[in-house]
């Protein structure tokens, strides 16, 4: 076994990227505290080819030093939005028929590796802030709740953490049929 070299990774220039199918995902961050976390976000959303990403309230937006650093030019390829409140990130979201899920520990949540997803649905996730999650009055405009089963102490993950386990869940599927194509 070898690591890959740069070039055999196949990697999609920007614009390759912006032209290729994405997955009918939105990722919305509410008030995230750290540019490094939305970065991060950032980096898997391009990896997953996800359709875009909305950033609310006080998120870091870019052009900013420390997503920068965390995107490695995700920031670049990735479409997103900046919306003042969550309501109208919903309402933008809901005007597009997308089902929304906040990425959280509630009563009547969906467990992520219960959820199923029909074949072209358009999902919309909510993930809220590192210390708080995701508001009280975003959830009530939300479809449910995607909670991660956890089995430790902590019962949390880190947002970017958190919008790995999630993205990839929604789209393995999608890519395992993908890559058995190749």
């Amino acid at each position: 076994m070898r690591k890959l070299s740069m070039a055999e990774l196949g990697r999609k220039s920007v614009n390759e990227f912006k032209e290729s199918e994405k997955f009918p995902i939105i990722v919305v961050l509410e008030n995230i505290r750290s540019a490094y976390n939305v970065g991060s976000v950032f980096r898997t959303s391009d990896a997953f080819l996800v359709e875009a990403i909305y950033i609310i309230g006080y998120s870091a937006k870019p052009p900013h030093k420390e997503i920068k650093k965390t995107a490695l030019g995700a920031e670049e390829t990735v479409s997103w939005k900046y919306f003042k409140t969550s309501a109208e990130a919903v309402d933008e979201i809901r005007k597009q028929n997308y089902n929304i899920y906040a990425a959280e520990q509630a009563k009547g949540s969906y467990k992520l590796n219960e959820i199923r997803i029909e074949p072209g649905e358009k999902i919309a996730v909510v993930f809220g802030n590192e210390v708080t999650g995701v508001e009280q009055s975003t959830i009530a405009l939300c479809d449910g709740c995607i909670e991660i089963p956890q089995l430790g102490m902590k019962h949390s993950l880190n947002i970017a953490t958190a919008a790995g386990v999630i993205l990839w869940e929604l789209v393995r599927e999608k890519i395992a049929t993908e890559t058995q194509k190749h």
